[in-house]
């Protein structure tokens, strides 16, 4: 396994395969079948796929204390940049379905919708890290500041949680918010205690 992920096609095998949900999303709006509401459709999956690779991002240095496979490193910004990409687009569709991309409507829902706010906050603090997520971002920063505005991803991932949670009250439905916020719980719970240690 370990071969498998130095090998040089790996990270684009990764890649693909990360991907591969935006396809299959365009090709089910393509095709129209994405039920009677195709634009909630495309806006909820987004949100989905965008906390599904936020978990898979946070997992990666976990797993790679665990199995010993450092290898896993050489695919965590690539990863990082796919939770911005899905989190991009989860805010195009916004803009474009529910608000027809009028900017003045739009800046007064996100201001007037706390659910929407926190969401849009999650987005502009993805948008640092993934502009700073590059080497040289990194020696123009300096390591310890770098280093600590990429830990703001604690504050995405509450953000994330709670923008989800907010979406689901109006129906009382929270079985899947439940199970992101708790895997997401375990994978913050295990960085903290591993810097508690390192402290």
């Amino acid at each position: 396994m370990r071969a498998a992920l130095r090998h040089p096609l790996a990270w684009w095998g990764v890649l693909a395969l990360g991907l591969l949900p935006l396809a299959w999303l365009i090709l089910q709006t393509l095709r129209d079948q994405l039920g009677a509401n195709p634009a909630e459709a495309l806006i909820r999956s987004t949100g989905d796929w965008t906390l599904r690779a936020l978990c898979l991002v946070l997992a990666v240095t976990p797993l790679r204390q665990l199995l010993g496979w450092p290898e896993l490193l050489r695919f965590r910004r690539m990863l990082g940049l796919l939770v911005f990409g899905y989190a991009s687009v989860h805010l195009l569709c916004y803009a474009w379905f529910d608000m027809g991309f009028d900017l003045k409507d739009t800046v007064q829902d996100i201001v007037q919708r706390p659910f929407i706010l926190v969401g849009f906050s999650a987005f502009v603090l993805l948008l640092a890290l993934a502009a700073t997520s590059f080497n040289r971002a990194v020696r123009w920063l300096g390591g310890r500041r770098w280093q600590l505005l990429h830990r703001s991803v604690y504050a995405v991932t509450l953000l994330a949680v709670l923008h989800f949670w907010w979406m689901r009250a109006g129906k009382q439905d929270f079985n899947e918010v439940l199970v992101y916020a708790a895997i997401l719980a375990a994978l913050l719970g295990w960085r903290l205690r591993r810097q508690r240690r390192q402290t």
